[in-house]
């Protein structure tokens, strides 16, 4: 299948990429994280989650955060929303686009959200109801879907039918996600396979975690089955709370300056991005990860378009 001539990138650093710090960012410093972020041409940035700040601190001030933001009317800002609850306070405050979360993992769902795949699809039929009665955007995640840090491997049947579930919601989208970073490329493809047998590449996205390194060349082997979009999470930032071994997002700016390369559009400024990340890192208590980013920051490289687009 001919590579897609432009890719749709879905900017998680702000949430995914942050939920997990231990240290305690500013308001502020989120908001200007996030607006220079859609000054770098991201279109889709997820600004942050109404969950418990029990359990996830990082997130308690994502109201603030939310309307703080100077919208961008290009741009969409959608939030995560673990029940009804999370979701009228997105409400109170104006957002227009939710995404909900399950996982194909029985086990990963247990400890995420303590209950069982099914469970959570009782929890999120109302939300999903009232989301789109609201008129908002409802997009879907699928945690584990190439391996669980409980289970081992995860059935791409398994993946299929919760993505479908996903969708009979209402979800225009469903997030695959390799939340601890074991999947290889012909494993993708493989996963790939099984959901476009049912399920239409335009209604789905991938999700990778680099924690062992094979997150752009997963990147590749789902361009070559004809996906066009893709989460990540600028700098790297990021990795789930409760999956042991979840760390390393796949950073923005490496998946753009592949894709610049390769001739593939995103929109997104990759100087710009990298300001953007320079941004939230003196917050950190350490450094982004990005392989890209290291490039320019740590060896003082210029920062540059690939050879393909000069």
């Amino acid at each position: 299948m001919a590579l897609p001539g432009r890719v749709r990138l879905v900017e998680v650093g702000p949430r995914d990429g942050l939920q997990n710090e231990k240290v305690t960012i500013p308001t502020q410093a989120k908001v200007d994280y996030i607006t220079a972020l859609g000054d770098a041409g991201l279109r889709v940035i997820e600004a942050g989650a109404f969950v418990s700040p029990k359990w996830v601190p990082q997130m308690a001030d994502t109201a603030d955060v939310y309307r703080d933001i100077p919208k961008d009317p290009g741009v969409e800002y959608p939030v995560l929303v673990p029940n009804m609850k999370g979701l009228e306070r997105a409400i109170e405050v104006g957002v227009k686009s939710i995404a909900i979360f399950t996982a194909a993992s029985e086990t990963f769902n247990k400890r995420n959200i303590n209950m069982s795949i099914d469970e959570s699809f009782e929890n999120y039929a109302p939300v999903a109801a009232r989301a789109l009665e609201e008129g908002m955007r409802v997009r879907g995640y699928i945690s584990t879907a190439f391996g669980c840090p409980y289970e081992g491997e995860v059935p791409p049947e398994k993946v299929l039918e919760v993505s479908a579930r996903l969708l009979d919601l209402g979800c225009y989208e469903v997030s695959v996600g390799d939340t601890i970073g074991v999947g290889t490329p012909m494993q993708v493809q493989g996963v790939i396979g099984i959901l476009l047998q049912v399920i239409p590449a335009s209604r789905l996205a991938m999700h990778f975690h680099d924690t062992r390194g094979t997150a752009l060349a997963n990147v590749l082997a789902a361009l070559e089955m004809g996906m066009a979009t893709f989460d990540a999470s600028s700098g790297g930032l990021g990795g789930c709370p409760f999956a042991p071994g979840a760390s390393g997002n796949l950073a923005t700016e490496d998946l753009v300056y592949m894709l610049d390369s390769m001739a593939i559009e995103t929109g997104v400024d990759l100087h710009r991005l990298v300001q953007a990340s320079t941004i939230i890192a003196p917050y950190l208590d350490h450094a982004l990860p990005g392989r890209y980013l290291q490039a320019c920051t740590k060896r003082a490289m210029p920062v540059t378009t690939s050879p393909a687009v000069q």
